[in-house]
């Protein structure tokens, strides 16, 4: 088990919950993704781990785990709800159109802006969510190969 996932089990303890075998394979396969994967891509994941857990398991626990702040669903463009570990240190994210990977930034100088446009309009910002999404620029042209 990575250190992510016993993070997520301690606050799964925490937050109340029953630790069992399924939950922690669960929390592990989602500790290891980096690529904010959907639930089906995670059940593939977890049935390698573990066959005997159910595609219905999987879906009850990462609710679970999304109803206690453990992890974080994301309903980007294209239909997928993607999962990813809570994190304390905000960041945004961009989506490739054309591959449909998701990356993760942080610029200060967005969030300054996002402050800003909140005090403008007489609000103070609690939290938001920023997602951009665009295709790579296009590569310069490759060069003619020599036979």
């Amino acid at each position: 088990m990575t250190d992510a996932a016993g993070l997520l089990i301690e606050h799964c303890r925490e937050a109340g919950q029953r630790i069992t075998g399924q939950r922690r394979v669960i929390a592990d396969v989602v500790a290891k993704a980096d690529d904010h994967p959907d639930i089906p891509e995670i059940y593939r994941r977890v049935a390698a781990v573990d066959p005997g857990i159910s595609l219905s398991t999987v879906y009850r626990t990462l609710k679970l785990f999304a109803a206690t702040g453990l992890v974080e669903r994301h309903s980007f463009a294209g239909g997928r709800t993607r999962i990813e570990p809570a994190s304390e240190i905000h960041h945004d994210h961009l989506i490739d159109i054309e591959s449909g990977a998701v990356i993760e930034f942080r610029s200060d100088e967005i969030e300054r802006l996002q402050a800003l446009v909140a005090r403008e309009l007489g609000f103070e910002l609690t939290a938001h969510r920023l997602v951009l999404y665009g295709r790579p620029l296009a590569r310069a042209p490759r060069r003619a190969r020599k036979p």
